[in-house]
């Protein structure tokens, strides 16, 4: 049975997903719900455990969370590896990734929300970068209702967007004091350290390789992208996403 990806095109937590299955050449079919009522489709798939997107329905189940589905693709397809052989290594690569999916994540969309919200049209660009005019009406006439929804959901606020730039700049520099000889984060070979923080970081950095980008950029985040591609740890992302990314494993429904 070919596996099931249920995503949002724009979100950095559901690029990791498909990363990881484009990584291991999983075939799988793609699945958009609109956004706004995406949260309702992940209730629903996983009986009320999982209320945001990836979820992923492999072998019979659905698998809500990131983190939880490369975990269960690893024991599906265990090579190519994303987790490292060395048992010291594994816990490093996943104290890794463990902090840019907590430390990293929210806090870039919650700055990014801050600076695009108002914005209806580049935010249906962002969100459905290929849908059809119908999808795209839909979305309008949800935005008065979804907008204050999100703002409440993520805490999106100026002070929350101010304490998120600050939370980016340091995942840069932890990834920068991370980095070995290697050019990886852990070890000589890539792995879900590196997959997780290149791919959490798309939001404000559009390496190419990266999937559904947007056509339009608001000019704070060009900026902020401008300032972190010039750095070492920007220019990694853009490695990583140049070496690894690779072809999509994505077949038709």
């Amino acid at each position: 049975m070919t596996a099931v990806l249920w995503h949002l095109e724009i979100s950095h937590y559901n690029e990791k997903v498909r990363w990881a299955l484009d990584y291991k050449s999983i075939p799988h079919v793609r699945r958009t719900p609109l956004p706004g009522l995406h949260g309702l489709h992940a209730l629903a798939l996983t009986r009320g455990a999982q209320r945001r997107l990836p979820v992923l329905e492999l072998e019979g189940r659905r698998i809500g969370d990131s983190t939880a589905i490369i975990a269960a693709l690893e024991r599906y397809k265990p090579d190519p590896a994303l987790y490292p052989e060395d048992p010291a290594e594994r816990a490093h690569a996943l104290a890794l990734e463990d902090f840019f999916d907590e430390g990293l994540a929210p806090s870039l969309r919650r700055y990014v929300w801050h600076h695009t919200l108002d914005d209806s049209d580049a935010v249906i660009d962002a969100l459905m970068p290929n849908a059809g005019r119908g999808r795209q009406r839909a979305m309008r006439a949800l935005a008065p209702i979804a907008r204050p929804a999100v703002r409440h959901d993520y805490k999106v606020d100026a002070s929350g967007a101010e304490q998120g730039l600050e939370d980016i700049r340091t995942a840069m520099d932890r990834v920068e004091s991370e980095l070995q000889p290697s050019g990886y984060l852990v070890g000589e070979a890539f792995s879900v350290a590196d997959l997780s923080g290149a791919a959490l970081f798309t939001p404000v950095l559009c390496p190419p390789g990266r999937q559904y980008p947007p056509r339009t950029i608001p000019l704070t985040i060009r900026e902020l992208r401008d300032e972190l591609s010039a750095r070492e740890g920007g220019r990694w992302v853009a490695e990583m996403y140049a070496r690894h990314r690779g072809a999509s494993a994505e077949v038709p429904a």
